[in-house]
């Protein structure tokens, strides 16, 4: 490794705070968290702060979460959000590049390195998500253009046919599962060229599934039926999101050989 970081945040939304990657303790890891704990483990050191949180749109991450990012002087900055704004009617692929390339290129200003990565198809992962596969597109051009115009580092997971792989992705199938931050951070940690690191994340599950196609259509009907009536039909408006998990810089410490976040 040829550069040393000491301040790595993380912005963005659900995917960033963890969602669907328990920790056993009643919170979550995430692929934020994992990467920490690999520089760490790498350098001996790292302090880390995530003000990721569920639900926000680009604009929102940025009226809130930027500032604060600064002001915390990163060397290592990761931002990745847009999957929310995609949902939404009026999704606008050059509004938010141009949101990202406001925040990639202050944090790049500021002296961070900035890690992004683009969304997969998902179009095998859940009921419909063909539908949302030009949306999806629009959100990582909109990354693509926003990364090439800033200097930002970006993952294309999308040109991985593994990221499309169902066994990826949690119950609710909007969130990627332990599996999936486990990769989502070795291929990151690969973007920074840390030591150890190979495209191990990238390859593909040996065999099928094992599912049969009654069994797919079962969970199918079921994740429509959790999933994606309540989203379409919501009820009585849900509480605010709870705030970042870790919102100042707290040390990442190697622990017998492996990090682990002193919080």
């Amino acid at each position: 490794m040829t550069i040393r970081f000491e301040r790595y945040v993380a912005i963005g939304d659900s995917s960033t705070e963890g969602l669907e990657d328990p920790d056993g303790a009643g919170g979550y890891r995430g692929w934020a968290n994992r990467l920490a704990e690999r520089v760490a483990e790498v350098q001996g050191g790292l302090l880390y702060a995530n003000l990721g949180v569920r639900g926000k749109r680009v604009r929102e991450i940025r009226e809130e979460q930027l500032g604060p990012a600064l002001a915390m002087k990163p060397d290592l900055a990761t931002l990745f959000a847009g999957s929310n704004d995609l949902l939404v009617r009026g999704f606008d692929p050059g509004a938010l590049r141009d949101e990202l390339a406001r925040m990639q290129g202050a944090l790049i200003e500021a002296g961070a390195w900035v890690l992004s990565f683009t969304l997969p198809d998902l179009t095998g992962v859940m009921p419909f998500g063909r539908l949302l596969a030009g949306r999806v597109r629009g959100m990582n051009d909109a990354l693509k253009e926003a990364s090439a115009a800033t200097g930002a580092r970006l993952v294309d997971f999308a040109a991985f046919p593994v990221g499309s792989d169902p066994r990826l992705w949690s119950e609710d199938r909007f969130h990627v599962n332990a599996e999936g931050h486990a990769r989502i951070a070795a291929a990151l940690a690969q973007a920074l060229g840390l030591p150890g690191t190979d495209d191990a994340w990238a390859q593909p599950f040996p065999g099928s599934d094992g599912r049969g196609r009654w069994a797919r259509w079962a969970e199918d009907w079921r994740w429509c039926r959790r999933h994606l009536l309540p989203w379409a039909w919501p009820g009585p408006v849900p509480a605010e999101p709870p705030g970042p998990k870790r919102p100042r810089l707290e040390p990442v410490r190697p622990v017998n050989g492996r990090a682990s976040s002193t919080v």
